[in-house]
């Protein structure tokens, strides 16, 4: 693949790209994340904690992050890329422990050219595998992304793939498999009293701050979260993890027995971030069922943004998590 592109017509499906470098996460790789996001979530903080809940002292790290990485990896498909439409299948299979070497291949599973307007530049989107390893041989994610791209050539490619449903109902059998049901819950605390439905509103507000400095850390390669000429009215777009890991450090905020981010049932970004942006985050409980010792629990996060020559805030992330908790 070109170190310019890939555009849209470099694809082909069916097709493995080359890979990006593996990466080991330490603990300057950690400790970097939480100075960006400052997320709260116990079992990477404290390294007492995580050997009575999992028996292991090794640190974890925080499942925002494992993802960070691996969607970081995939970016090797997405350097050109204009937005990032949806995500499918988004499981963490285990845990990520402190130490661990992560490295990803993208396979090209479909291509589907956009309809052609006047006034923008001709796009596709490519449906993408993301395939995730660990240095101990064990699969950490294997999940779908859908990236909007655009053509390096004008001429029409014919690429009509039916790229699927953009999501599925909830099952919680998709994710009961990879809970930790063997940890020790109770050091983490009682169970919460979050009501089925009920909507918590994070009273911490976070800005947006450091954010290429996450998209480095990650080595995420697409080029509109580096350079400010390619973004909206001269602004780099953040990368739309960022705003999730800090999400994630409101949901650890509002629920802090959380054990494990297992998944992603969903996740839209519904408008853009930029650096400074002021973010306010809401919960919702949407669906509960015990397992093992603790709770499958999923959430509806809502997150809005405040910033210059905004009238009102603006709706630009809903997420929706399941966690495992006491």
């Amino acid at each position: 693949m070109p170190l310019d592109g890939p555009y849209f017509d470099d694809f082909r499906s069916g097709e493995t790209l080359p890979p990006a470098p593996p990466i080991t996460i330490g603990v300057g790789e950690t400790a970097l994340y939480q100075a960006i996001v400052g997320d709260p979530y116990a079992l990477a903080l404290s390294r007492p904690l995580v050997h009575a809940v999992t028996g292991d002292p090794r640190p974890i790290v925080n499942p925002a992050l494992a993802l960070h990485f691996s969607i970081g990896q995939s970016t090797v498909a997405t350097r050109r890329v204009v937005a990032n439409l949806f995500y499918r299948g988004v499981i963490l299979r285990r845990p990520v422990r402190v130490g661990e070497t992560l490295s990803t291949t993208v396979a090209v599973r479909g291509l589907r050219e956009t309809s052609r307007k006047p006034d923008r530049p001709p796009r596709g989107m490519a449906l993408l595998g993301i395939h995730t390893v660990s240095d101990t041989g064990d699969v950490i994610a294997d999940y779908e992304r859908c990236a909007l791209v655009p053509l390096r050539d004008p001429a029409p490619t014919g690429h009509a793939d039916d790229l699927g449903a953009t999501q599925l109902p909830l099952e919680f059998a998709d994710y009961a498999p990879f809970a930790p049901i063997e940890w020790n819950l109770r050091p983490l605390g009682a169970p919460s009293d979050w009501q089925l439905d009920e909507v918590r509103h994070d009273p911490m507000r976070d800005s947006v701050t450091d954010a290429p400095a996450l998209v480095r850390l990650t080595q995420n390669q697409a080029a509109v979260h580096r350079d400010a000429r390619l973004g909206q009215q001269g602004r780099r777009l953040v990368y739309g993890g960022h705003t999730i890991g800090l999400a994630q450090a409101s949901l650890a905020r509002l629920l802090p027995s959380l054990a494990h981010v297992i998944g992603w049932h969903s996740c839209d970004h519904v408008g853009p971030v930029f650096e400074d942006d002021v973010l306010s985050f809401s919960s919702q409980l949407t669906a509960t069922q015990p397992l093992g010792d603790g709770r499958l629990l999923a959430f509806r996060v809502l997150v809005h943004a405040e910033r210059e020559g905004l009238d009102e805030p603006a709706h630009v992330l809903d997420w929706q998590p399941v966690v495992f908790a006491p």
